[in-house]
């Protein structure tokens, strides 16, 4: 059963979001690139996961999709979390390439692709520390001695996997994602006892859920890029200029000449990803080069967001799922 659902992490959105508002000549386009092809990589390696998830009993355990928790003002952050009343189990998920060598030695991940070595993070001893975290969460909770499991999952079938000397020790913390059916029954077959009631999974999900603390980065910050290199105006979903007039109830473009009804919805979204996370009438104008104040509130109206204040005092805040917005942000026709 799936508690806590996969969603395009922030951070994502908000490198797309820059990059659809900057200069195609910006001298930081290249690292943002960089950057969104990386995490893209990775969030591609945990989706493909999800295939295999489907293989677990629905009834048995409780899945945990991007959870990033904190115990005082230490965060961590698990990118898939399987719960059942017997153990807990943290998979990390890495989707690289090539061969990869754990090497003991030194704590660190070494990839080799195409004669050229890299060097990472050990994420043995990453998935190590959130189990630790975790077991420092869940006693706060008065929850102790409860199982919890780690596992490093390689989503990438081809990847050749290489330990050093020790590799049964090893051999027992890695393992492809086809693999992940096969360690959970393991697991299941060590720890037998149930552990906690079903009355108790429900108030430790709920607190993981409550407790849920997106990591939200100032993004122009991250890049030393000045509000005033943003570039406004709604966006053509076609071909991507802007800004668009707005006639009839509208968006027109005046380079492809194609319309649409909704794409003021993406530019708010990018207003919100990447200036601040709420919004006047004023400012939802100057954004959008919108002229007419009534048109803005009818807008802003349209869309249900959260508000605070009444008439010109009013201002909008961010929606809690911008996924689902983003995703229902535009209908267009064609020139």
């Amino acid at each position: 059963m799936i508690i806590k659902e996969r969603q395009i992490p922030l951070r994502i959105l908000k490198l797309k979001a820059l990059l659809r508002r900057l200069p195609s000549y910006h001298p930081k386009r290249p690292d943002i690139e960089k950057d969104l092809a990386r995490r893209n990589a990775g969030y591609n390696g945990e989706e493909s996961l999800d295939y295999h998830l489907r293989y677990l009993p629905n009834d048995k355990y409780h899945i945990f999709h991007d959870l990033r928790l904190h115990n005082d003002d230490q965060y961590f952050q698990i990118d898939t979390l399987l719960l059942t009343s017997s153990y807990a189990l943290i998979v990390e998920v890495k989707n690289i390439s090539g061969t990869l060598l754990f090497d003991q030695t030194f704590n660190q991940l070494i990839r080799t692709i195409q004669n050229k070595e890299d060097g990472f993070p050990n994420p043995i001893s990453q998935a190590k520390r959130h189990q630790q975290q975790l077991q420092i969460y869940m006693s706060n909770l008065n929850i102790i001695s409860f199982p919890i499991e780690y596992l490093v999952v390689i989503s990438n079938s081809a990847t050749i996997v290489k330990t050093g000397p020790k590799k049964s020790a090893l051999s027992q913390r890695i393992c492809h994602s086809s693999d992940l059916s096969d360690r959970t029954k393991a697991y299941e077959y060590q720890y037998k006892k149930e552990k906690l009631l079903s009355k108790d999974i429900i108030k430790l999900s709920q607190s993981l859920l409550n407790n849920h603390s997106p990591h939200d980065v100032d993004i122009l910050n991250v890049y030393n890029i000045s509000k005033n290199e943003v570039l406004t105006g709604v966006q053509c979903p076609i071909c991507k200029h802007l800004p668009l007039g707005r006639n009839h109830g509208c968006w027109n473009c005046p380079k492809c000449t194609g319309s649409s009804n909704k794409s003021h919805v993406q530019a708010l979204m990018d207003y919100f990803l990447l200036i601040k996370p709420s919004i006047s009438n004023k400012e939802f104008c100057n954004f959008l080069k919108i002229s007419s104040r009534q048109t803005a509130t009818r807008l802003l109206h349209s869309m249900n967001l959260p508000f605070k204040g009444t008439n010109k005092g009013r201002v909008y805040f961010r929606p809690p799922s911008i996924n689902d917005s983003l995703q229902k942000s535009d209908q267009t026709s064609p020139p």
